[in-house]
């Protein structure tokens, strides 16, 4: 329904919007449907990202509406790793207020993870240390690394993250950042799949069945 328009090209893509009819239980709702045909194709290879809204233009365009889209999935991302990674959803926490507590945690700890990563992208700017990083091993490294810390360190070992104001701490972060060896934390990129042979008894004779003789 209706002629799709060419809004405008972004950084992620090329938005265009157009009017659709969905149907729900009989009825039909007109909505608008925008399209980001993107630059780079998403992790799971996917060139477009589709979506349907009723909100009206004049409380949301096209561009707002594919801007916030595209942080939705920053933020899926997020707990993702904070489930993955930083076990925000513990089990045995049953009490409520417990696992809110927990997952809060979490939280604070993906925001010192975060600040992390970027003092290493900051270090390094030429590199994408998010395509190049393994998750993985960070909060591998993270859970060995922690104990021995403990053990060694002493409490006023940390009073200069206290005591350094943003700037400080900020050239702290750089300085260790620049010492870390990336090779250590490189993700494996899995090789593109093969093609999978279907199995024949029949090696170097293909075998065709009575049934697809008889078709």
């Amino acid at each position: 329904m209706g002629k799709k328009e060419f809004i405008k090209e972004t950084e992620t893509g090329k938005v265009h919007e157009k009017q659709a009819i969905l149907s729900d239980e009989g009825k039909e709702i007109i909505v608008r449907r925008i399209v980001v045909k993107l630059t780079k194709t998403t992790r799971n290879g996917d060139k477009e990202l589709r979506l349907f809204t009723n909100l009206p233009k004049s409380t949301a365009n096209a561009l707002i509406m594919a801007n916030i889209y595209r942080k939705r999935w920053s933020i899926e991302t997020v707990f993702q790793k904070l489930e993955k990674h930083l076990n925000s959803e513990i089990n045995t926490l049953g009490y409520p207020k417990a696992a809110l507590f927990g997952f809060c945690m979490a939280l604070v700890a993906f925001n010192i993870y975060a600040i992390v990563m970027a003092a290493i992208q900051a270090s390094d700017p030429e590199k994408n240390i998010h395509d190049e990083i393994s998750d993985d091993y960070v909060a591998e490294k993270i859970v060995s690394t922690d104990e021995g810390m403990n053990l060694i360190l002493e409490p006023e070992d940390w009073t200069i993250f206290i005591t350094a104001n943003i700037s400080e701490v900020g050239q702290i972060l750089l300085y260790l950042s620049r010492n870390i060896d990336l090779k250590r934390f490189k993700k494996h990129k899995r090789s593109p799949k093969k093609e999978t042979i279907p199995k024949n008894k029949f090696k170097g004779k293909p075998h065709d069945s009575t049934e697809k003789l008889l078709s």
